[in-house]
This record gives C-alpha cells, structure tokens and sequence, in this order.
C-alpha cells in the first residue's frame, strides 16, 4: 500500500512539474510569431506624436530565445524615401515584462542596449509599451506599438 501511494504521489508531483513547465512554454510561444507594425506613438517630454509611417513595412519575429525586426520603404528603395533598418537579440518574457536585449542593429550606436516592455497579446494584436532611454544619444521616450500576428 506505501508503495502505491509512494508510486501515485510521485507520477502526480511529475505530471505537476511538466504542466508547469508546458505551460511556461505555451505563454512563450503565444508570443511566438511574425508580427506586422501596424500602429506606433511615441512620447517625449511632453509631446505625443505616431511614428508610423503607412509609407514603409515593419516586421518583428519572435521565435523562443530571440526576435528581429525589419523596416524598409514600399519603393524598394528606388527614390528619396528609401529606408532600411533591422535589428534583433535575445529577449527575455515573464509573464507580461518583455525585454530586448539589442545586439544588432543597422544604426550601431544602439546595440548592447536593453529595453524594458509590458506586452498584450488580445487575439491577434500584440501591444508593446515600454521606455526606449540611451543616455549617451540623449534618448529617452516612451513608445507604444502595436502590431497584427501575420498569417
């Protein structure tokens, strides 16, 4: 009979542990996903004002461990708007807090910088609010995007 119950205490303890661990995976994986930019507003000091521009396409992809994004003018490039940047790192997610970790971007000067994030995900949206600061570029502003999950 211990046995049994030895036996039955330790596959519930087990099976506990891997639900846990399943669905610590499953929150990280909703965030999963190719994301297009479909709404930016930034502020700073006093001053709100969209940095979207209709004019380009931004993608973000976020797999397990690290994301990117891409940014690039609809002309492909053949006028004056021509624009190209993209980035990426690792990132880290607990619960809602969501943090990049930027260690590659076209403009360098932002690389190896951090940047804090409180992430939503309502059905396919993905909301991103949080504080872009870099001292030494005199950066400091709070930025909300928001993007639609690509099919």
């Amino acid at each position: 009979m211990k046995t049994t119950i030895s036996s039955l205490l330790i596959i519930v303890l087990f099976a506990a542990c891997n639900l846990k661990q399943e669905n610590s995976k499953k929150d990280k994986n909703n965030i999963a996903g190719t994301w297009r930019l479909i709404s930016a507003i930034t502020t700073e000091k006093d001053s709100t004002f969209s940095t979207f521009n209709p004019n380009t396409k931004m993608i973000k992809i976020i797999n397990d461990t690290h994301f990117s994004f891409f940014n690039h003018d609809l002309n492909n490039g053949k006028d004056s708007t021509a624009l190209y940047f993209a980035g990426g790192g690792k990132y880290t997610l607990k619960d809602s807090l969501y943090t990049e970790n930027l260690e590659y971007f076209s403009v360098r000067e932002w690389e190896n910088n951090k940047f804090d994030f409180v992430v939503k995900i309502q059905n396919d949206t993905l909301i991103q609010k949080g504080t872009e600061k870099i001292e030494k570029l005199g950066i400091n502003r709070i930025i909300i995007e928001k993007y639609v999950r690509e099919k």
